[in-house]
């Protein structure tokens, strides 16, 4: 499909970047990671995974795609972040380690590591209208959450307990889970369905 569909990177500094490739190569997607800001100006979308959201900030910077990428949002390209991706995208990081910046977009604020360590991992099923029947299975790894949701910002699935972890604003989507990790693929069609009504 290369040539004949969008673009689309996955940022490629840390992470799970080979699960989201094959998830969007499998949709049919030109999927290519990302690392320099030259490969930022071909892409229609850009994914940002899973991984540690102060070395993924602190690498942005250093690879020189932090700057670039804020302008790619803040002109409206589509973006997907899950679990670290989400605090990237989120304007506010309640509990960042010192001088840690996200790149910001989405409405939100939101805690690191909210459910504890990795031993507190978890898996469930997740009701998401906007997707349909059946429930999402969520993998949670390490995962943020979102604390707070400003007007501007659209509030996708939550846990039975009313914490928010999905979320939707413009053309960001972001989810504290790991939808790459399973073989349900509707956030990466969802999030390719922005892209393709960007570019078209």
């Amino acid at each position: 499909m290369a040539g004949s569909a969008p673009r689309v990177g996955v940022l490629a500094l840390q992470g799970d970047v080979r699960e989201h490739l094959r998830m969007l190569e499998a949709l049919g997607a030109d999927a290519v990671p990302v690392r320099r800001e030259a490969e930022l100006d071909r892409l229609a979308g850009l994914v940002i995974p899973g991984g540690e959201s102060s070395v993924m900030d602190k690498l942005s910077r250093a690879f020189g795609v932090a700057e670039p990428i804020r302008g790619r949002i803040a002109a409206g390209m589509p973006v997907y972040g899950t679990c670290a991706g989400l605090i990237m995208l989120a304007d506010t990081v309640l509990d960042a380690i010192e001088g840690q910046r996200s790149f910001g977009g989405i409405d939100i604020a939101v805690r690191r590591n909210a459910f504890g360590s990795q031993v507190e991992s978890f898996e469930t099923d997740l009701e998401v209208p906007a997707l349909g029947d059946p429930p999402v299975h969520a993998v949670f790894i390490r995962a943020p959450v979102v604390e707070t949701v400003g007007e501007s910002a659209n509030v996708l699935a939550s846990l039975p307990d009313g914490r928010v972890v999905a979320v939707e604003q413009g053309n960001l989507l972001g989810t504290s889970f790991h939808p790459e990790m399973t073989s349900d693929d509707r956030f990466h069609r969802r999030f390719l369905e922005t892209v393709a009504a960007v570019t078209a």
